[in-house]
Protein backbone atom coordinates (compact mmCIF):
# COMPACT_ATOMS: atom_id res chain seq x y z
CA UNK A 1 0.00 0.00 0.00
CA UNK A 2 2.82 2.44 0.83
CA UNK A 3 4.62 1.67 -2.42
CA UNK A 4 1.38 2.17 -4.37
CA UNK A 5 0.60 5.48 -2.70
CA UNK A 6 4.19 6.70 -2.93
CA UNK A 7 4.22 5.98 -6.67
CA UNK A 8 1.34 8.45 -7.03
CA UNK A 9 3.29 11.21 -5.20
CA UNK A 10 4.01 14.01 -7.67
CA UNK A 11 6.75 15.56 -5.52
CA UNK A 12 10.02 13.85 -6.42
CA UNK A 13 11.85 14.85 -3.22
CA UNK A 14 9.01 13.56 -1.03
CA UNK A 15 8.74 10.35 -3.07
CA UNK A 16 12.48 9.74 -2.59
CA UNK A 17 12.33 10.52 1.15
CA UNK A 18 9.45 8.10 1.64
CA UNK A 19 11.17 5.39 -0.43
CA UNK A 20 14.35 5.87 1.62
CA UNK A 21 12.37 5.65 4.85
CA UNK A 22 10.68 2.43 3.72
CA UNK A 23 14.04 0.96 2.75
CA UNK A 24 15.57 1.67 6.16
CA UNK A 25 12.46 0.59 8.08
CA UNK A 26 11.24 -2.25 5.91
CA UNK A 27 10.77 -4.60 8.84
CA UNK A 28 8.08 -2.24 10.13
CA UNK A 29 5.85 -2.22 7.08
CA UNK A 30 4.00 -4.88 5.16
CA UNK A 31 5.55 -5.58 1.77
CA UNK A 32 3.98 -6.80 -1.43
CA UNK A 33 4.58 -10.43 -0.43
CA UNK A 34 1.67 -10.04 2.01
CA UNK A 35 -0.59 -8.50 -0.64
CA UNK A 36 -3.07 -11.35 -0.93
CA UNK A 37 -3.40 -11.70 2.83
CA UNK A 38 -3.87 -7.93 3.15
CA UNK A 39 -6.58 -7.99 0.46
CA UNK A 40 -8.40 -10.80 2.26
CA UNK A 41 -8.37 -8.93 5.58
CA UNK A 42 -9.35 -5.70 3.79
CA UNK A 43 -12.32 -7.47 2.23
CA UNK A 44 -13.65 -8.32 5.68
CA UNK A 45 -13.06 -4.75 6.86
CA UNK A 46 -14.91 -3.36 3.82
CA UNK A 47 -18.00 -5.34 4.84
CA UNK A 48 -18.39 -2.79 7.65
CA UNK A 49 -18.57 0.09 5.15
CA UNK A 50 -14.90 1.14 5.17
CA UNK A 51 -13.58 2.20 1.75
CA UNK A 52 -11.09 -0.07 -0.03
CA UNK A 53 -7.93 2.05 0.36
CA UNK A 54 -8.68 2.69 4.03
CA UNK A 55 -9.41 -1.00 4.57
CA UNK A 56 -6.03 -1.89 3.06
CA UNK A 57 -4.30 0.56 5.39
CA UNK A 58 -5.95 -1.05 8.41
CA UNK A 59 -5.23 -4.55 7.07
CA UNK A 60 -1.54 -3.70 6.70
CA UNK A 61 -1.44 -2.28 10.21
CA UNK A 62 -2.96 -5.51 11.50
CA UNK A 63 -0.43 -7.61 9.55
CA UNK A 64 2.40 -5.45 10.90
CA UNK A 65 1.26 -6.22 14.44
CA UNK A 66 0.28 -2.66 15.29
CA UNK A 67 -1.68 -2.11 18.47
CA UNK A 68 -3.33 1.08 17.23
CA UNK A 69 -4.56 2.62 13.98
CA UNK A 70 -4.76 6.39 14.40
CA UNK A 71 -7.22 8.29 12.22
CA UNK A 72 -9.68 11.16 12.10
CA UNK A 73 -11.89 9.40 9.53
CA UNK A 74 -15.37 8.96 11.03
CA UNK A 75 -16.10 5.82 9.01
CA UNK A 76 -12.86 4.19 10.18
CA UNK A 77 -13.49 5.20 13.78
CA UNK A 78 -16.72 3.17 13.72
CA UNK A 79 -14.86 0.01 12.66
CA UNK A 80 -14.22 -2.40 15.54
CA UNK A 81 -12.08 -5.52 15.71
CA UNK A 82 -10.10 -7.41 18.32
CA UNK A 83 -7.06 -7.22 16.03
CA UNK A 84 -6.35 -3.48 16.38
CA UNK A 85 -7.66 -0.44 18.22
CA UNK A 86 -8.88 2.32 15.90
CA UNK A 87 -8.60 5.66 17.70
CA UNK A 88 -8.34 9.40 17.15
CA UNK A 89 -4.99 11.12 17.72
CA UNK A 90 -6.35 12.60 20.95
CA UNK A 91 -7.60 9.24 22.21
CA UNK A 92 -4.23 7.69 21.42
CA UNK A 93 -2.41 10.33 23.48
CA UNK A 94 -4.86 9.92 26.38
CA UNK A 95 -4.28 6.16 26.37
CA UNK A 96 -0.51 6.60 26.32
CA UNK A 97 -0.66 9.06 29.18
CA UNK A 98 -2.90 6.69 31.16
CA UNK A 99 -0.40 3.86 30.61
CA UNK A 100 2.42 6.05 31.99
CA UNK A 101 0.61 6.58 35.29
Amino acid sequence: MLEYENAKNRFTHKKKAIADFMSVNESYYVGIEKGEEAKLIAGHIMESGVKSADALHVACAILAGSDYFITTDDRLLKFRTEDIQVVTPGEFIRRLEADDK
